[in-house]
């Protein structure tokens, strides 16, 4: 009688002590000793990021075994989100509890990648926490949304090295997840699922009764 071939496999996981060993539990500020908080964290293929407390992402290269940090130009406010992209350029934007978002183009060792680190800015539209990031596939389009239900579009022309940002819509009910796909932004709240197609500017609910708390 032939033996049965199990369907699945079990894998074993370990903790990623080379990752946590790279971030300091703790940093000194002046006389005071700050725990540090991990708070946000996003994974691909390439990078793990990790957003924390002290307003600082951790970007832990796969390939190179590298951590590299950046930061909030000395802000100390929590990190509340974080989103890769892995497109033509390494991208990766970070929103903090206060509604600032910063996009980083990241240097690439590939011929004819990015080989100078950029920053753009998203300032002036959220004043409340950042909840939820969406990338478009090819990077030029970035939509954020915050605790208070606003939905911001931020347009990235990386050859020009701008990003020019509109607020597109504004909901009654905290942003939970936002996802993008041809033209369409998926947006969860609190309270709803809707449909935003982008270039008719039209709103489609998904469902007709509000969701459950």
């Amino acid at each position: 009688m032939a033996s049965l071939v199990p369907s699945f496999t079990f894998k074993e996981f370990c903790p990623l002590y080379y990752l946590l060993n790279a971030i300091p539990t703790k940093i000194q500020k002046g006389f005071r000793s700050i725990v540090v908080y991990l708070t946000a964290l996003d994974t691909n293929e390439d990078y793990i990021a990790v957003g924390s407390s002290i307003g600082m992402l951790y970007l832990y290269c796969r390939h190179l075994n590298q951590m590299k940090k950046y930061n909030f130009e000395g802000k100390n406010e929590s990190i509340t989100v974080v989103k890769l992209l892995n497109c033509f350029d390494d991208l990766v934007a970070v929103g903090t509890v206060s509604g600032k978002i910063a996009i980083f183009q990241l240097v690439s060792s590939l011929p004819g990648r990015n080989k100078q680190l950029r920053r753009f800015n998203v300032s002036g539209f959220h004043k409340s926490s950042i909840t939820a990031l969406a990338w478009s596939p090819n990077g030029m389009k970035l939509y954020s949304g915050d605790e208070r239900g606003k939905i911001v579009y931020s347009a990235l022309d990386l050859d020009q090295g701008l990003c020019n940002s509109s607020l597109i819509l504004e909901e009654p009910a905290s942003i939970v997840q936002l996802d993008y796909s041809q033209k369409v932004l998926l947006i969860s709240t609190l309270q709803r699922s809707i449909l935003f197609y982008t270039e008719e500017k039209s709103v489609k609910q998904v469902g007709t009764q509000p969701r459950k708390k």
